[in-house]
């Protein structure tokens, strides 16, 4: 198996590149230019950039063919809602609104704290906001319930005194006000109950909203904002207030790219210092400072070409693509020093097409496996069901495409013009040319900055970095000890340990708190409602799909049977129906229901009496039932995954035809796809890697390695990162689908390099393959994780689980390419020519 070749593709490809690279060498001046007018002309996208910006969070972080997508659509168009009657618990999406939690030292239910809280409502209802030349204030926009405005339960309790407080015998979780039981487990929170009873003796927390009718965004908006800047700015001495509203986590989550904009020139200008620090040389004339500056370059003019290309096309601009320039500066740069590597080890005295003919050719199979793997990854990407993965894949792609053609364009132009100063003997900054040798005349500082261009008279080529020394003379021999081999083995069995504990712990989904940035108010917000409000979950509808003798008390069997299914799982506390009231109010007023014409006759009169319930029917023009709803509040007793799977699982076992909702599923559906999508795109993309490195690197044992490369970096990665705290969302989805590019550079490189090496040993082959390759995957590596370390200074969590992904992927890549990789070739080709 070891001696099967496929090398057709190889040599074909190496004569092509051989060819180009001529051609550029004899004519860098058009393959300079052309790539600058065509980025430039690509680049006026940008000035479609905000109109193309597509940052709706539910757009582009919930599944594009979500389940509960589909369940709204029904239950809008089955149940509309009533502007009139207006009613929270019936909202199908999570409304406009503004919320605040109050809360204090100590109970909040007392007549200092409630007076705050009132006066705090009292500005805002008050609040004169200024739309169009035009002032309005909360009673023109608010959600309106039987031609009043939506009231909060506990103001409602005490009639907005607070000195009732002390008269008022509270009950938790349900009080009845007004011969109605209303869930007062809505408004307070840390509730302290009397001894062996449900009078409440203190709470901790109060919650109020605001609900406002479906008006004019731009109005809505301008309502929210000065809800924002009074509660902000507002302080009372007895309470504190967090607060948001609908629009807050959309707001802030848009922030987010703006906050990474002045990172991103911190790492440019990382990148190219620390790119002309690793190609500086002490000789005057061989450093390869220009060309590390044209690399830097050329992957900005990918970028430029890549993300303008798409933006006039009319592709949207999800924020999750801002990453992406990070990860080209480290891809461009990675098959960079590649090509530098390649043109060091050509003959000096060759001419520059001579020379960037054989460049091209050592390095093309390198560079093509890793443009190939990286854009094929970011294009099976694609097909993820989360429209921002899906926006930063085809971004990434296009770019590692351009990445790549101007790295074999516009940079290999650079390489000639700078061949063309090396070959004339200039000096790097004055382009003057100075001697090779020290004049006797001269002091030994004047070799220093006036002297360059000495070569191996010898092989005729650059002198070897003194990395490459220490690749070649010390690491190289260390690694390929049987003592280090036996300890390498050690170390990765216990590598895959702890990886494979990492992925049995690893947890699914999005919390929403990480699209906002760490500093931002509404931080503090969630935390109170978790601390205070977590005890009761969502009020889930339950809609009866099919008509239904509601009258039948055989029939009505099944329907209690489905009730009772519901609750009998822990999570869910008690059931809230229509058909359930308007049996009690017919045992209550001696009325049989037990007939259609029965039921249908005192139905109108009960809906009079109770008109909410009007929205939980659906008639026919024949005033027949078509469909219903009805409402469980479940209890935080299980992950959401669970209970959205339990509910809907319920629902399905049940002999009527019902389905489940509630708004925060249209969330809550990544978690039933975030897992299989991914493993099933690892898997593909794994195969496609396979079958790439087997066509362009002749041996089927080597391809078969890099695959197992790509497969031990991917479970490393996923393991640790949820060591690390980061959970597998579509944030750091976008990072594993990358994941598998990445994983392929360094491993295809020393892979290559060992199976096209002419030594015969096993360890000198390995040995030949670090030290022309080693130091040029650790500058690349290096170079990469420069271009991201300043994102783990973002605020942003999404930025900051970027550059923990990256890191990851790089750092075990780099130990796999380096250590790993070139021990077990060793092994494994040994052990089958022993055999």
């Amino acid at each position: 198996m070891a001696t099967w070749h496929t090398d057709y593709i190889e040599k074909q490809l190496c004569i092509c590149f051989q060819m180009l690279g001529h051609c550029i060498g004899s004519h860098p001046w058009w393959f300079l230019i052309i790539p600058l007018i065509l980025s430039t002309s690509l680049g006026n996208g940008f000035y479609f950039l905000k109109d193309r910006r597509s940052n709706s969070i539910e757009e582009q972080f919930t599944p594009v063919d979500g389940k509960a997508k589909m369940e709204r659509k029904y239950i809008q168009h089955t149940f509309p809602e009533n502007d009139s009657m207006f009613s929270s618990l019936r909202l199908s999406t999570n409304g406009n609104y503004a919320t605040l939690i109050a809360t204090g030292d100590g109970n909040i239910l007392t007549v200092e704290s409630l007076q705050d809280i009132l006066d705090l409502d009292f500005k805002l209802r008050g609040m004169a906001v200024l739309h169009d030349n035009q002032t309005f204030d909360y009673a023109d926009v608010c959600a309106e319930v039987m031609g009043s405005c939506f009231s909060n339960t506990i103001l409602d309790i005490i009639g907005y005194n607070a000195n009732n407080i002390d008269t008022v015998n509270l009950t938790f979780p349900w009080y009845n006000l007004d011969f109605k039981s209303v869930p007062l487990h809505l408004s307070v929170g840390s509730v302290k109950l009397k001894t062996e009873s449900s009078a409440v003796e203190s709470a901790r927390a109060i919650q109020l909203h605001y609900y406002l009718r479906k008006d004019s965004k731009a109005k809505i908006g301008r309502w929210l904002e000065s809800f924002i800047n009074l509660v902000s700015n507002d302080s009372s001495p007895s309470i504190q207030v967090s607060y948001s509203t609908s629009m807050s986590l959309q707001w802030e989550f848009e922030k987010s790219a703006a906050s990474v904009i002045y990172l991103f020139s911190i790492t440019y200008a990382i990148a190219i210092i620390s790119s002309i620090i690793s190609c500086w040389r002490l000789d005057n004339v061989r450093t390869k400072v220009w060309v590390a500056s044209c690399g830097v370059v050329s992957t900005g003019l990918a970028i430029l070409s890549g993300f303008g290309g798409l933006l006039l096309l009319g592709q949207p601009f999800v924020m999750t693509v801002a990453s992406c320039p990070f990860m080209i500066l480290g891809i461009g740069l990675d098959d960079m020093f590649i090509m530098i590597s390649c043109w060091q080890r050509t003959r000096v005295l060759d001419s520059i097409p001579d020379r960037l003919a054989d460049t091209y050719k050592k390095a093309a199979v390198s560079i093509t496996i890793t443009t190939l793997t990286d854009a094929l990854a970011l294009f099976l990407g694609y097909s993820s069901p989360f429209g921002s993965v899906q926006s930063f894949c085809l971004y990434a792609a296009i770019c590692v495409c351009f990445c790549y053609l101007y790295n074999i364009t516009f940079l290999g132009a650079c390489m000639a013009l700078n061949g063309q100063r090396e070959a004339e003997n200039k000096h790097w900054f004055t382009c003057s040319k100075i001697p090779e040798a020290l004049p006797s005349s001269k002091s030994k500082a004047f070799s220093i900055c006036c002297v360059g261009g000495s070569y191996d008279q010898i092989t005729e080529k650059e002198e070897t970095e003194p990395m490459s020394h220490v690749f070649e003379r010390f690491y190289s021999p260390f690694l390929t000890h049987k003592l280090i081999k036996a300890c390498v083995c050690v170390i990765y069995t216990g590598y895959l340990a702890v990886s494979i504990y990492g992925c049995s712990v690893l947890k699914e989904g999005l919390d929403i708190r990480n699209l906002a940035l760490d500093d931002s108010y509404i931080i503090k917000y969630y935390n109170n409602q978790r601390q205070h409000f977590s005890e009761y979950s969502c009020n889930v509808m339950v809609s009866v799909t099919q008509p239904f003798p509601y009258w039948d008390e055989d029939e009505q069997k099944d329907l209690h049977s489905c009730i009772s299914s519901f609750e009998s799982l822990d999570y869910v506390n008690s059931t809230y129906a229509w058909f359930l009231s308007f049996q009690q109010y017919a045992n209550a007023t001696n009325l049989s229901i037990s007939s259609k014409e029965a039921f249908y006759t005192h139905l109108p009169h009960f809906l009079e009496l109770n008109s909410m319930f009007r929205q939980d029917i659906n008639l026919t023009v024949d005033n027949d039932i078509q469909a219903s709803r009805f409402f469980l509040q479940t209890l935080n007793k299980t992950t959401m995954k669970d209970m959205m799977t339990g509910l809907r699982q319920a629902a399905d076992e049940c002999p009527l035809e019902l389905l489940v909702y509630h708004p925060a599923f249209i969330y809550f559906d990544q978690y039933t796809v975030i897992m299989d999508n991914t493993v099933q795109t690892i898997l593909i993309a794994v195969t496609v890697m396979l079958v790439v490195s087997l066509i362009l690197i002749p041996n089927l044992l080597c391809s078969i390695w890099v695959a197992f490369a790509i497969c031990s970096v991917i479970v490393g990665v996923t393991g640790f990162m949820s060591l690390w705290g980061v959970n597998l969302d579509s944030i750091s989805m976008i990072n594993l689908v990358m994941c598998i590019g990445f994983s392929v550079d360094f491993s295809a490189h020393i892979t290559y390099a060992y199976v096209s090496s002419p030594k015969t040993d096993t360890n000198e082959k390995a040995k030949d393959a670090l030290a022309h390759l080693g130091y040029p995957i650790l500058q690349g590596a290096l170079s990469t994780v420069l271009g991201v370390v300043m994102l783990s200074m973002s605020g942003s969590y999404i930025f900051r689980t970027f550059f923990k992904i990256v890191f990851l992927v790089i750092t075990l890549g780099l130990l796999h390419s380096l250590v790993f990789i070139p021990v077990f070739l060793t092994m494994f080709e040994t052990c089958i020519k022993w055999r």
